[in-house]
Parts: C-alpha cells; sequence; structure tokens
C-alpha cells in the first residue's frame, strides 16, 4: 500500500469512528465499530469494514451505514478536506469471528486431551 493511501485510510478510519460512534443517531449502528478499511490504489473507492457487537444485527448496521453513506462521505469531505474522497462500500468484518471461534475450538481441544 502507497504511503500516500495508507494515510487516507487511517485518517478515514479515525473519522468514520468517531463519527458512527457519537454522530450518528441511527439505533441500529450503536455497536457498530470501525475495524479497517481498504482505499483502492485510484482512491476512489473505500471497503470499510464493521463489527457489530451482535452478529444478529450486522445486516441492519450495514443497511444503516449503506444509507448513511452519502452523509458520512460529505462529512469526510468537509473534515478531511480531500481533494477525491472515495465513496465508501460497508462489510462486516467475519475475520473477528472466526478468530474467537478458533480460539474456541482449540481450547475445546486442549481441554480434551489428557495430561501428560
Amino acid at each position: 500500500m502507497q504511503h500516500r493511501t495508507q494515510r487516507i485510510s487511517e485518517a478515514l478510519r479515525e473519522e468514520l469512528t468517531e463519527m458512527i460512534g457519537y454522530e450518528l443517531s441511527d439505533p441500529r449502528v450503536a455497536t457498530a465499530t470501525v475495524t479497517g478499511i481498504d482505499v483502492s490504489p485510484d482512491k476512489r473507492h473505500a471497503l470499510v469494514r464493521i463489527r457489530v457487537a451482535d452478529g444478529e444485527d450486522a445486516k441492519q448496521a450495514l443497511a444503516a451505514l449503506e444509507h448513511a453513506a452519502t452523509f458520512l462521505r460529505r462529512e469526510v469531505a468537509r473534515r478531511l478536506e480531500l481533494f477525491r474522497v472515495p465513496e465508501l462500500h460497508f462489510e462486516a468484518d467475519i475475520a473477528t469471528e472466526l478468530r474467537g471461534r478458533m480460539d474456541h475450538l482449540l481450547k475445546r481441544i486442549k481441554k480434551g486431551r489428557p495430561k501428560e
């Protein structure tokens, strides 16, 4: 990842974390947190990975964020003063859930082994 793309990604993450956490009044995004952002090399698109405390609410939270994407993009443009603000695309971050599930399974396996 280029240095500028990386800086834009980090700045977007900071701003979106603040806006989603404190400025959006939609209750569907109350437990949503930004876990990462990937900005395309041409800086026209940004994939925002979101984690929601309750996995069942992820679809509703993503729908709410897609609905608010225009507002969020406009606010990011105003705050960061970027020449080109990427279009925001949201996706559920399942890597965190998979890691937790793998840890749980490994602990169960370890408990099942006789002590040596």
